[in-house]
């Protein structure tokens, strides 16, 4: 008969294997996505918000530290690198679409990008946030490895820019729909566009979800705010 003590030394080098962090990584998401689709896909039942509940939920109850977990999850962490340069190619497919709506594209990216950026940090430093901080949410509305490349510049913390990121994501992606309903705004591609830059990656796969069209006008937007963003980090760290 095994005992406690058996699981426990099971578990013990379970825990140290990457290989086992990865498959719950991957398992949380598909149980995620698939509550997602039993709920018609609703928005507060995004699959990443389910996922990282479960992670969480499994980290706590037994005691892993986030550092041995990433140890073993870190590969999907890479594959984010490969994603984001891939958002050049729906820019590039659309090329003919983004330059008849050119000025009326820029004018949001930039109205949308500086509000992200500026609201963020203003509020923040009302409430009195340190100067760590208020450096590590700027880049809160692009995705994650850009974020975190980003927030170092300037003296931010990354792992706190990346906790950022993926809330500000479930956010927008949970609140996107039914914002833009009460609205009043149905033209898809200015939802998704606005989708892609308060939201990045998140935002554009629910967009993805509700029409191609949005979701290809959000992948576009969350390409083009990353850009924007580097570059207004970029004239920052010279200020600083």
């Amino acid at each position: 008969m095994s005992g406690p003590g058996d699981f426990y030394r099971i578990w013990v080098y379970l825990s140290q294997t990457p290989l086992l962090w990865l498959s719950a990584t991957l398992f949380a998401y598909a149980v995620g996505d698939a509550v997602s689709l039993r709920l018609r896909r609703h928005p507060l039942a995004n699959p990443v918000m389910i996922a990282a509940g479960l992670l969480i939920l499994l980290l706590t109850s037994t005691g892993t530290s986030y550092q041995t977990y990433f140890e073993g999850a870190q590969f999907v962490h890479f594959l984010l690198g490969p994603a984001t340069v891939a958002l050049g190619l729906p820019l590039w497919r659309n090329r003919l679409a983004v330059r008849r709506n050119s000025l009326p594209m820029i004018a949001a990216l930039l109205a949308g990008s500086l509000t992200a950026i500026g609201s963020a940090v203003a509020i923040a430093w009302v409430l009195g946030a340190p100067p760590p901080i208020l450096a590590s949410l700027p880049a809160k509305s692009v995705t994650a490895p850009i974020a975190m490349a980003l927030t170092e510049t300037i003296g931010g913390i990354p792992a706190l820019a990346a906790v950022l990121v993926v809330l500000t994501g479930i956010f927008g992606a949970v609140i996107v729909t039914p914002l833009m309903n009460l609205l009043g705004i149905r033209d898809f591609a200015a939802r998704g566009f606005a989708a892609g830059i308060a939201s990045h990656g998140l935002g554009t796969a629910r967009a993805f979800q509700v029409s191609e069209e949005a979701g290809t006008f959000a992948g576009i937007a969350m390409g083009l705010n990353g850009a924007l963003t580097a570059l207004i980090f970029a004239l920052l760290a010279l200020a600083i």
